[in-house]
């Protein structure tokens, strides 16, 4: 199992990092356990396992209407668990991320009868690799096997269970949601202190006077990825554990195409304004939809309602107030992004200069030119494109520029033509905001 996996691996780089011998029952006992449930709040849900607490109300022990469990009742499920791993057949109850045994269950899994040996190891690197999801918005978690990756994650561990401890309003068993909060701030270089982690760091919110940790988004924590490493994708198994176990798959996360608009943003216009576009890439569909397509990537990052302007020809309108110019910025990167091409963007600028100087003008053709000039930058394809060009292009001053732009686009990929003309279109709206 894909936790186990990933358990195991982390157990290796953490003897390597910190020079020591664990094998993953000495580190559960040792480590893992005493950090993650030796306490009033546990770290993680423990499933149906027998360490998992009876079913309780966090609200009612937190705000003081339910006492917690005491200490000789933990050791006692502690105790519990150690002996049924030992006597037992792996199965949910004892391994997380693994299916049960009852058929007829809604987490159960696969049926063979090949009998597959399962190494009590596996049982405990389990909990380890379960630990080390990232929890992100929609329900969808993501394990990660890099390794420099898995520190980061353990480094976080312990700032958690420091803020359990010291917050008595915040609920427990959300470490997969912190794993994707603090990876975002872990690798946020201008914000990340080594000396002080929790600086500038507030995952909380609050609700009726219970706090808890709010989920961050797949698209923050890729960005933030892309920026700290030079790989030019990583692999990662997408999943959801719950009342039902789905599993999305090994799905590749191309990095060098999630940097890539967030580069061309501070290339174009600046790096604080970058940062606060950031929330609005990857908003058109989540992360289980983007993952449908085998890949994550530009594709993925497509803002909110950029779809109207590629396929309906929608026509951009910039305003005056901050949000509004984040929103047109970020959709014109993101085009410009999917073309691959930064010299398109003059290009598309200086065809938009043209249909707008063509269009301007007091002569009594002013309102005829201003249809045909619509004709073009509502087209959506290659073939409406050039149809409604050709209604111009013989009455424009400057026809060499209007013929090169017409040659552009016919050598284009067809899959290209809608993303150039949208372009052409956001340049032409600025343009005329400008004016």
């Amino acid at each position: 199992m894909i936790t186990s996996t990933i358990g195991k691996k982390f157990l290796k780089a953490y003897n390597e990092e910190y020079k020591t011998d664990y094998d993953a029952k000495q580190f559960f006992i040792e480590k893992f356990y005493p950090l993650f449930f030796d306490h009033n709040k546990y770290m993680m849900t423990a499933g149906n396992s027998p360490l998992e607490n009876p079913k309780i109300s966090w609200e009612k022990m937190i705000l003081g209407n339910m006492p917690f469990e005491t200490e000789e009742r933990r050791g006692e499920r502690f105790n519990n668990l150690i002996n049924k791993i030992s006597s037992s057949e792996a199965d949910a109850s004892i391994a997380i991320g693994y299916p049960s045994l009852d058929e007829n269950a809604t987490t159960s899994g696969q049926v063979t009868n090949l009998k597959i040996p399962i190494d009590k190891d596996d049982i405990y690197s389990s909990w380890i690799g379960a630990a080390l999801s990232i929890g992100v918005q929609g329900g969808i978690s993501i394990i990660l096997d890099q390794s420099d990756i898995l520190l980061s994650l353990y480094k976080g561990w312990e700032m958690y269970r420091k803020v359990l401890n010291t917050t008595s309003n915040l609920k427990g068993n959300q470490i997969n949601t912190w794993n994707g909060q603090w990876l975002a701030h872990f690798y946020n270089k201008k914000e990340y202190d080594d000396n002080n982690p929790m600086a500038n760091f507030n995952p909380f919110e609050e609700n009726k006077g219970l706090m808890s940790i709010s989920t961050q988004s797949w698209t923050i924590i890729m960005i933030r990825l892309s920026q700290q490493f030079t790989n030019p994708h990583m692999m990662g198994y997408v999943y959801n554990i719950g009342q039902m176990n789905t599993t999305i798959g090994f799905i590749p996360f191309v990095l060098s195409q999630i940097k890539r608009p967030i580069e061309l943003y501070k290339k174009f216009f600046n790096i604080d304004s970058g940062k606060k576009a950031e929330a609005l890439w990857g908003t058109a569909y989540g992360l289980r939809k983007a993952c449908q397509s085998g890949v994550v990537g530009i594709k993925a990052l497509e803002p909110k309602g950029m779809s109207d302007y590629i396929l309906k020809g929608k026509l951009p309108k910039l305003g005056n107030n901050e949000n509004d110019k984040l929103n047109f910025n970020v959709y014109i990167i993101w085009i410009l992004a999917m073309l691959n091409n930064e010299e398109l963007w003059n290009i598309a600028h200086e065809f938009a200069k043209e249909l707008q100087n063509y269009s301007s003008g007091n002569n009594n053709a002013k309102k005829d030119k201003s249809n045909k000039v619509n004709a073009v930058i509502t087209s959506t394809n290659k073939t409406t494109f050039i149809k409604a060009l050709t209604e111009i292009v013989a009455d424009v001053d400057n026809k060499a520029q209007i013929e090169n732009i017409a040659s552009v686009v016919n050598r284009m990929p067809t899959e290209n033509v809608p993303y150039f003309l949208t372009l052409m279109r956001f340049h032409y709206a600025a343009i005329n905001n400008q004016k």
